[in-house]
């Protein structure tokens, strides 16, 4: 499977999802490039970026996963190579 870089990015609203957002993250881990992760006091959220270098599969995977956790959105980016 040929893999591509990606940058999944994800904003946290309900704080009781981050322990299951991190199990996803820990399960993942051998994809992940780096994350960053900054706290928005103002709006009372969290942004996170996560860069990845996967097959398309285990992205869309992980972004879905991601997705459906409650007060936890995701958008993916690909490169186009």
């Amino acid at each position: 499977m040929e893999s591509q870089v990606s940058i999944i990015g994800i904003i946290v609203e309900n704080w009781d999802s981050t322990d299951k957002l991190n199990e996803l993250l820990h399960e993942y881990s051998n994809y992940i490039i780096g994350r960053m992760g900054l706290p928005y006091p103002k709006k009372n959220v969290n942004i996170i970026s996560i860069a990845l270098d996967a097959p398309t599969e285990i992205i869309t995977a992980l972004a879905d996963k991601i997705g459906a956790l409650d007060g936890i959105s995701s958008k993916v980016v690909c490169s186009g190579k």
